[in-house]
């Protein structure tokens, strides 16, 4: 073993005889030099740590590909100079998927952001009167006929919304909270950290399982200023519970004037149980609770951009947008497009035409038939080199919602004839259009679910380019 690899790591080439490759020598005219080179020393450092990590006979035994490194050098510099932001097919099953962007944009908003994006915009001008507007303004009337709230505004994502609305209503003084709802949202931030940076002191009452309206009452001092109540989106207790809802809140804090405050996380406009979905508490719900402050996602089940919506009281809703935290958190053009285009299209009636609530309550007969055609493909663009059979499954939410959903949905399992299942994930996460799906044991997943107009036959094209390779 040890002589093979000795052998193989005299096998690797200085780096000016690789830039002297024919190929690398076009590649030297097309960019830079110094690009060419560094990549280079990238590749063939890469090849003596593998090399050298390497316990594979079959690999220390080949002979060096010169025009196989070669080529690596090309991919190499093609990857550094593509964009770094780049669209995947998202074949995992996942609809909301954090690392990838989370919610899609219907391609008519998707069409108004560009169009906002390519010229100049009324973001902050009032057209009627040529006097300077607020950039709340165009979503405002909005949320407000979709909620029944008396005023909103946006902020850059909820973690900010519940920031804000503890700075401008709290800070300094207590917000009291059920223990049971104290929960940590994505990337490990906490609802009792964002609460303390908004100058807040925390007064948790209850347990984890149960908390009573006597909790709250009992807590209550002078130096109590708000009632907040938060939804727990990302995940579920259940068995031996009991919380104190919305409504009895309310009339406890309007017996003593207390503001309640309640976040609902990924809220949502619409009950999202009429197409078979677990029930989730609509933000109009909510409101009609007489709830003065409610926060929410805009990328989460409402569909649109990522923004921390706040809709309430106006005399509350006031105070947050007079706050001096208000700039620093403010949304910018794009966002507020995509969110006004996502809005209408609920003010229409046209909720199931939006990208996220489409693919959450896709039918299973039609998932089945999408399972087949990809299959179909796949084959035909793969042929012997692997086996693709198409199976049951079952599809997530994801992004912190709907955590007891277990979406009914169906795969293509693909299973390759020559190489490994992990090298084949590999191979569709780095292609040009990258594909990216579960790996379960030896079988690599593709759930339909997730698959936008187009995405089967990128799949297709994909797996084409990988069984055109020798499998070495």
């Amino acid at each position: 073993m040890e002589g093979l690899r000795k052998a193989r790591l005299r096998e690797i080439p200085p780096v000016n005889e690789v830039l002297f490759h024919p190929e690398v020598v076009l590649l030297r005219a097309e960019v830079p030099q110094q690009r060419v080179t560094e990549a280079v020393q990238d590749i063939l450092s890469a090849l003596r740590q593998q090399i050298l990590e390497s316990e594979d006979l079959e690999f220390l035994s080949r002979p060096l590909d010169f025009d196989l490194l070669a080529s690596k050098v090309r991919e190499k510099v093609a990857l550094e100079h593509a964009f770094h932001l780049r669209r995947v097919i998202n074949a995992t099953g996942v609809v909301l998927h954090t690392n990838c962007g989370r919610s899609v944009l219907a391609g008519e908003v998707a069409d108004f952001v560009s169009g906002i994006a390519k010229g100049y915009s009324n973001l902050e001008l009032d057209l009627s009167s040529g006097e300077r507007g607020s950039r709340y303004s165009h979503v405002e009337d909005l949320l407000c006929k979709l909620t029944g709230a008396e005023a909103g505004m946006v902020v850059n994502n909820n973690a900010a919304a519940v920031l804000l609305v503890m700075r401008a209503l709290a800070a300094g003084q207590e917000v009291i909270v059920s223990r049971g709802e104290l929960v940590e949202v994505g990337g490990a931030f906490r609802i009792p950290e964002v609460l303390k940076a908004g100058g807040a002191n925390l007064v948790e009452v209850g347990t984890t399982n149960k908390t009573r309206l006597k909790d709250y009452t009992s807590a209550i001092t002078d130096a109590t200023a708000v009632l907040l109540k938060v939804h727990t989106s990302n995940f579920r207790v259940v068995g031996f519970t009991e919380e104190v809802g919305s409504a009895e809140l309310v009339e406890l804090g309007s017996s003593l004037g207390l503001p309640v405050v309640e976040d609902l996380g990924s809220g949502t406009l619409v009950d999202l149980s009429q197409w078979g979905i677990p029930y989730e508490p609509t933000v109009p719900e909510v409101i009609k609770c007489g709830v003065d402050v409610v926060t929410f996602s805009g990328d989460k089940l409402l569909g649109g951009p990522q923004a921390g919506i706040i809709v309430g009281k106006r005399s509350y809703i006031d105070r947050l947008k007079k706050d001096q935290l208000t700039r620093a958190l403010r949304i910018d053009k794009l966002t507020l497009a995509a969110l006004e285009g996502t809005l209408r299209m609920y003010l229409e009636n046209r909720e199931q035409e939006i990208p996220t609530l489409a693919l959450l309550y896709l039918p299973t007969k039609e998932l089945a038939a999408r399972a087949d055609e990809l299959a179909a493909l796949l084959k035909q663009a793969a042929g012997t080199k692997m086996q693709a059979d198409v199976e049951r499954g079952d599809s997530l939410a994801g992004g912190g919602s709907l955590p007891t959903a277990n979406l009914a949905t169906y795969l293509v399992s693909v299973k390759p004839v020559w190489g490994t299942v992990s090298e084949l994930e590999e191979f569709l996460r780095k292609a040009e259009n990258p594909v990216l799906a579960r790996v379960q044991k030896d079988r690599l997943l593709l759930d339909v679910r997730t698959l936008l107009p187009g995405d089967s036959q990128g799949i297709a094209a994909v797996f084409h380019a990988w069984a055109a390779q020798d499998g070495k």
